[in-house]
């Protein structure tokens, strides 16, 4: 038999095992903020800036909803059902989880090199002829290469960075200047905002941008093999591609 003949490909290392757990307590709780957050949304579906909001304000904008409170005026003429207490006892549980979980996860990856080395871009691949490579790839739905089966894209690092770095200490802080109890300790988080409705609008905002990212995210998991990518944030390990073995078997 041929030595390039194979039965199974050859495991190569992904993910440790702290990164894996910090991914599924990060999905566990991002599922949890989502569905509580939507709920607490629905209560009062008017948005405003600064630091005053109610029915007698006027709003930056309005969902197009009904509301779970017949005192808000939607234009509906009908009330959701109000699931307000539960869903802000459990949504304040659950951000306690993920702050938790990415304060491991954060101290890992300072600790262990993580960010810099599977992370952060290499400073040849700053360039948007290294983005458009890559992008050009999803366009036409290639298969992956050696490099991209235990490792970041530059697509991918910028966009795990922006998430780690931007957008979850953002939602955090903006989070964070809605509570009286945390603003009362700590007034500048909400007064730096310009306001308590401003940082109700920007963590809404942002909400939506991490949900974005979710989306696109397993979106590319599906492109790049579920089975595989799965097994390899279960497990920490996957398969290589068999074009990667071909090709270090005829050189």
């Amino acid at each position: 038999m041929p030595a390039a003949v194979t039965l199974s490909n050859p495991e190569i290392s992904r993910h440790s095992a702290t990164v894996r757990v910090t991914h599924w307590l990060t999905v566990i709780s991002f599922l949890a903020l989502l569905i509580t957050g939507a709920e607490i949304v629905v209560s009062h579906p008017r948005f405003y800036w600064g630091e005053v909001g109610n029915v007698m304000t006027r709003p930056a904008f309005t969902l197009p909803i009904p509301a779970s409170r017949d005192t808000v005026p939607t234009g509906y003429h009908y009330v959701m059902p109000d699931q307000n207490g539960w869903s802000r006892y459990l949504h304040f549980q659950a951000a306690w989880v993920a702050v938790l979980t990415g304060s491991v996860y954060g101290i890992f990856g300072l600790w262990s090199g993580h960010f810099w080395r599977d992370l952060i871009p290499a400073r040849r691949d700053w360039t948007w002829h290294a983005f458009w490579e890559v992008i050009a790839k999803y366009l036409r739905r290639a298969p992956l290469d050696e490099a991209e089966a235990g490792s970041y894209n530059v697509v991918q690092r910028c966009a795990y960075i922006t998430v780690i770095f931007v957008l979850f200490p953002l939602v955090i802080w903006t989070g964070l200047a809605m509570s009286p109890a945390f603003t009362s300790a700590f007034p500048v988080t909400v007064t730096a905002l310009g306001g308590r409705q401003t940082a109700r609008t920007l963590h809404f905002f942002i909400s939506i941008a991490l949900v974005l990212f979710v989306v696109v995210h397993v979106a590319m998991v599906i492109h790049a093999g579920f089975r595989s990518r799965m097994r390899g944030m279960i497990t920490g390990r996957v398969s290589e591609p068999a074009h990667a073995i071909a090709s270090k078997e005829s050189a």
